[in-house]
């Protein structure tokens, strides 16, 4: 069973960076997608940057674009987000995501219901 687990989260001030990672056990697949979604209180878990495997297509919603960058330490199995420019909007739970054996579409891959794994959250606020 794939097992994920996140950290980095924190209190920021605006424009302020953080870089969150997520370890990710008991797979080995070439073919996967991993992501990063975020939910804050009262709103729905939304995408915000997907990591297609192979090929290393990159997809991120429009709210974070030019901000915000995933990769992957293949050596260690580690998925980071690097977020930079961070905005009060952005402050919300960050969840990362697994979805193996599957080759998404880019929209796809910014969809909750394509993944069936998730690790437990870290919290990100961002204060103005």
């Amino acid at each position: 069973q794939v097992q994920l687990r996140e950290s980095g989260g924190a209190s920021v001030q605006a424009g302020g960076s953080l870089r969150l990672a997520c370890v990710i056990s008991n797979f080995a697949m070439a073919t996967k997608c991993l992501a990063w979604f975020r939910q804050a209180p009262g709103e729905e878990r939304e995408g915000v940057a997907g990591l297609r495997s192979p090929g290393g297509g990159t997809s991120y919603a429009d709210s974070v674009k030019g901000r915000f960058t995933i990769s992957q330490d293949n050596a260690n199995n580690i998925l980071y987000l690097q977020m930079n420019d961070l905005k009060p909007e952005d402050t919300a739970v960050y969840y990362c995501a697994a979805r193996m054996a599957a080759l998404l579409s880019a929209g796809q891959s910014l969809q909750r219901a394509s993944y069936k794994s998730w690790g437990q959250g870290t919290q990100v606020t961002v204060s103005s």
